[in-house]
């Protein structure tokens, strides 16, 4: 039996996408998972996919840039599943614009929700780790961290991102926490079908100009990031700390 079958695994911005893919590969490795997103009724295709399949979820609603949501929600999963022990920052939104187009709205409300957001579960779930002696946090940065055209908000906030994770492996690291960050390509969501449509492409043409420009040829699906992301998390990742892996399918300079 998998030491990790009973591990508690929370997954921000969970209803969709990289998140909900996430959440559903972590109960197939036996975690408990609270689907978290800002909009609770929205976390229900992800938990009855979960449950369909014999996994335990829930769905718990959050907005992770509230310092008392973030703490309201952490005390009922570790009432309802179990203390958390793993941790996925993966809430995100998209406000892009040319610099002198950005609001400064636009970039707050980036800040907020992916540096804030992370600060904010990471350190309201290190307390269960720390006692637990065991912990996984993982992060997820982008590719946009090394720059990338109206996005100044964005690409600061998951550079922003790295930095966390490693300074978070220094300080957790003794007491038995990893912190690690995955860092996509282009990946098939609804916020690059958000990108898309800011740059007036159609979504298939989009992908389809994206693939010809990444070595293996074809764009990432929510499952590739989930992959990298079950690694991280997983027992055997325990000498494996501080590290920014990039699955863009191909080197990125």
């Amino acid at each position: 039996m998998s030491t990790t079958e009973q591990r508690v695994a929370i997954v921000t911005g969970a209803a969709r996408g990289i998140g909900a893919a996430t959440a559903v590969r972590l109960a197939a490795e036996g975690r408990a998972v609270a689907v978290l997103d800002l909009d609770e009724a929205a976390c229900k295709d992800t938990v009855e996919k979960i449950t369909a399949a014999g996994g335990k979820a829930i769905a718990v609603g959050c907005d992770v840039s509230d310092a008392e949501q973030v703490e309201a929600a952490i005390t009922r999963v570790a009432s309802e599943l179990g203390a958390p022990t793993v941790l996925v920052n993966n809430a995100g939104v998209l406000r892009d614009n040319l610099l002198f187009k950005m609001s400064e709205t636009d970039w707050d409300t980036v800040m907020n929700v992916h540096l804030r957001g992370a600060f904010l579960m990471s350190r309201a779930c290190q307390k269960h780790m720390v006692d637990a002696g065991f912990g996984r946090i993982v992060n997820l940065s982008s590719s946009s961290a090394l720059g990338n055209r109206g996005q100044v908000n964005y690409s600061a906030a998951k550079a922003g991102l790295q930095g966390f994770t490693k300074t978070l492996a220094i300080e957790l690291g003794k007491f038995g926490v990893t912190a690690n960050a995955v860092a996509p390509g282009f990946i098939v969501t609804e916020m690059t079908a958000a990108t898309a449509e800011r740059v007036g492409m159609g979504f298939e043409d989009f992908q389809a100009a994206a693939a010809t420009q990444i070595p293996v040829q074809r764009v990432g699906r929510p499952e590739d990031i989930a992959n990298a992301i079950a690694f991280f998390t997983g027992d055997a990742a325990g000498f494996v700390s501080g590290q920014v892996m990039y699955v863009a399918g191909g080197p990125l300079n």
